[in-house]
């Protein structure tokens, strides 16, 4: 009785979704102090409250859909289509998912012969069915870790959002055919789109976006954007998700395309919050269920194999291989979507919804300690990964060598450009530029910048340098902490001793720097006030 009581006033409470809150930000917190993402304290906040009786709100749902918007809008400012025509990324996608379908189909299949329960009713086009559901990644997922880890542009980074990217086109595909419905004759119109990358680079037609400075006008336009491609991709019948998506690429070469989606992030990271919960709210597994789903997420190894075979046959590296595969061994939230779509048209059961929410959650949860200490995992088993790579490998993924510079810069964005300028300019120093982002290397190198890309989070990067007699200055100007202090564990680990010099933000840290043994720490904030004031007066009073 006094449980029926409790679990009453938890669904009827007008205090519901401040408990939301707190237990998305107790479970949050908690896991986040052994070393795992948050989200994996999402996901079990979800479970959590569903235990105790609470049920999704349509609130909720609102905010879990909005937050996937901004996801896919950010993901597309960052995006050049150029990256998705790519072989490695478009053919290697669709021959994993087609390998991905096929073997686990199979395997379905097999078990349903054998008497498996809850297996044996499956017909062949509800095992594959299932077996293409699972062959799909989350995005939200390998994003979040991405940006978790600093990686996001890094090339294992720009692998797994281009194959992600990918398979969202399958998942538009699939949702018009399993729907029956074809999408609107205008639909054909959204070709016009093509045009508008052409048409802001006028700075006549892109008035708006340049004219919206900083502050609260960026953001709702940052909000207003992704719900409106959205909107108009949903009126044409087609998946509104994809329409926040091209809106996003279809301004990523705009100058002002990195700040906002800069600004969208702190917004995306509170809406994803939703989604997590939503996914452990979608309902409680029977045994039989609980079951089932462990042993879809003990499938998960075969399908980061395949796709590490795969990308090494397309002359990536083991490491850029492996890195990928690890971003994309979970299964997606697209899962939950197939399963809509099969119950809607009575291939499957209700209770396969949630057992695909439990094996969704059960790899998120295995992927993220995965993920979190890739680099380790790695360099343990490096000599049997580099057996797969081929004798020939793509220009941009070759090893890097040194030569004789005396200053390395670490991150070439505005900072790091600075730093570089006044290192040779002013004190005539041998500079290097080393950055992830391949637009940013291209751009500096057409300036006439020593400058190449590499991810310093590689081993094989430190393995392969090769130092002067000199030792050089090492100069930390990327915007990610992660990133500094992944350079400092590679210059220990192959016991360098050089002179290191570091930006940060936060007092914290700072001191994680100076701990390390970082010879200058830098903070971003207070430098910026000190030499504000030595600029400003050099120009007031100087000229006195």
């Amino acid at each position: 009785k006094e449980q029926n009581i409790f679990f009453n006033f938890i669904n009827y409470t007008r205090f519901m979704d401040p408990l939301w809150i707190i237990f998305a930000f107790g479970f949050g917190f908690t896991v986040k102090q052994i070393g795992l993402p948050p989200l994996v304290g999402f996901l079990m906040a979800g479970f959590a409250l569903n235990i105790f009786g609470v049920q999704n709100s349509e609130v909720l749902e609102h905010i879990a859909d909005f937050g996937v918007l901004l996801l896919l809008f950010t993901i597309g400012l960052k995006l050049k289509i150029k990256n998705l025509l790519k072989p490695e990324i478009w053919a290697g996608s669709s021959v994993h998912m087609l390998i991905t379908t096929l073997v686990f189909g199979l395997l379905i299949l097999f078990l349903g012969l054998f008497g498996f329960s809850k297996f044996t009713n499956l017909s062949v086009q509800t095992s594959f069915l299932i077996a293409f559901a699972l062959s799909f990644s989350s995005t939200i997922f390998a994003v979040k870790i991405l940006e978790e880890t600093g990686s996001i542009k890094s090339t294992h980074g720009r692998i797994a959002i281009g194959i992600l990217v990918v398979q969202d086109i399958f998942a538009v595909i699939f949702l018009t055919l399993s729907s029956g419905k074809t999408p609107s004759v205008w639909s054909l119109a959204l070709l016009l789109l093509l045009i508008v990358p052409t048409l802001i680079k006028n700075r006549k037609f892109s008035f708006v976006l340049n004219k919206t400075g900083h502050g609260e006008l960026l953001i709702l336009l940052g909000v207003l954007l992704p719900l409106s491609g959205a909107a108009l991709f949903s009126l044409v019948g087609l998946k509104p998700d994809l329409g926040a998506l091209v809106f996003g690429m279809l301004l990523a070469n705009h100058h002002r395309a990195e700040e906002l989606a800069n600004t969208m992030m702190g917004f995306k990271d509170l809406f994803l919050v939703g989604f997590f919960l939503t996914i452990g709210l979608s309902g409680i597994p029977t045994a039989e269920a609980f079951g089932i789903a462990i042993f879809l997420a003990l499938l998960m190894p075969l399908k980061m194999i395949f796709l590490f075979v795969i990308l090494t046959r397309f002359k990536l590296r083991a490491r850029t291989s492996a890195l990928s595969s690890f971003n994309l061994a979970n299964y997606s939230e697209f899962g939950l979507i197939v399963g809509a779509a099969g119950v809607a048209n009575g291939l499957i059961t209700t209770e396969w919804l949630v057992i695909f929410a439990v094996s969704l959650s059960i790899t998120m949860i295995m992927a993220s300690p995965l993920n979190m200490r890739a680099q380790p995992i790695y360099a343990r088993l490096q000599t049997y990964f580099l057996r797969f790579e081929t004798a020939t490998r793509l220009p941009e993924d070759e090893p890097i060598v040194f030569g004789k510079e005396e200053v390395i810069v670490f991150g070439m964005g505005r900072a790091g450009s600075e730093v570089y300028r006044v290192m040779t300019e002013k004190y005539h120093k041998n500079v290097l530029g080393i950055d992830i982002n391949l637009d940013v290397i291209e751009k500096k190198q057409a300036l006439g910048y020593h400058v190449i890309q590499g991810d310093v989070t590689d081993l094989n990067f430190w393995q392969r340098i090769n130092m002067s007699a000199d030792l050089p200055l090492i100069v930390l100007v990327t915007p990610s902490h992660a990133t500094h202090m992944s350079v400092i564990n590679q210059l220990k680990l192959i016991h360098c001793d050089i002179k290191v010099s570091a930006i940060s933000r936060y007092d914290d840290e700072m001191k994680e720097l100076t701990d390390a043994g970082v010879d200058v720490v830098f903070n971003l904030y207070e430098e910026a006030g000190f030499g504000l004031a030595n600029h400003t007066y050099n120009q007031i009073y100087g000229k006195a």
